[in-house]
């Protein structure tokens, strides 16, 4: 079997920006990564990475790093991989939801969704004529775009996803992870902190990556493993003040 193999997307919009110059710039890039054949007793994948149609921003923002997420204060992909949509969602959690107030200093949160449907079947089918989606690992890495041109890493995340979705009743399989198949199941991340950068910082860009295997017909018991990759770029504002969180009701999202 081959060794799986990612490719990483070019992202214009990860560029500092130019003071004589508005550029089109692309809000999000997907990239999404096959693996190979079926598999019962083993996890493992490889094959030719497939590349999702990225999604552009319009070209009139006052962001100075351009980011979708920023604007809206959410962000929603749909990735398709061998007739499942993965449903990506972010936003800006309630302890700190004005996207202009996101400066270098203080803290800084956010939530995300993520989950699959089965597009082979109609949305209100049987859910036991649907093919089951496991989640297995994610990893979340970033990395700070600045004026000076330093960089940073103020979040990372590495964890099996049955231990830290936010249902701690994740209906589960010891061997592939948590079911992600809409509707009954879906991994959920709230209040994720990102901490303070550098004063000249501009954006920070997270990049998701999800380990998910995905049964190859109803209740067959193989499963193909694939990784799914979302980056999300994000704007931050020049201030010598920092962010100030806001009191909520304990895990608010």
């Amino acid at each position: 079997m081959k060794k799986m193999t990612v490719r990483r997307p070019h992202l214009p919009g990860f560029r500092p920006r130019s003071p004589r110059l508005r550029v089109v710039l692309l809000a999000a890039a997907l990239v999404v990564t096959g693996g190979c054949g079926a598999i019962e007793d083993s996890l493992g994948g490889s094959g030719t990475p497939a590349e999702a149609a990225p999604l552009a921003a319009p070209a009139d923002t006052d962001v100075p790093f351009n980011s979708e997420f920023s604007r809206d204060g959410t962000f929603q992909s749909h990735i398709p991989i061998d007739e499942v949509d993965f449903v990506f969602t972010i936003w800006s959690a309630k302890t700190t939801p004005r996207m202009q107030e996101w400066y270098p200093q203080g803290d800084k949160f956010f939530s995300f969704t993520f989950t699959g449907y089965d597009t082979r079947r109609r949305l209100r089918d049987k859910f036991a004529t649907k093919r089951r989606i496991y989640l297995d690992d994610v990893a979340i890495t970033s990395v700070t775009t600045s004026a000076s041109g330093t960089t940073e890493s103020p979040y990372n995340l590495r964890e099996k996803a049955r231990d830290v979705t936010f249902d701690p009743e994740a209906v589960q399989s010891r061997r592939y992870g948590m079911l992600i198949t809409s509707p009954k199941g879906a991994f959920e991340l709230r209040n994720q902190r990102i901490g303070t950068m550098a004063a000249d910082t501009e954006g920070v860009t997270l990049t998701f990556t999800a380990t998910v295997h995905i049964e190859t017909g109803a209740r067959t018991g193989r499963f193909e493993t694939q990784q799914v990759v979302q980056t999300v770029p994000i704007s931050i504002f020049k201030s010598e003040v920092a962010t100030r969180p806001q009191p909520v009701p304990y895990n608010a999202t």
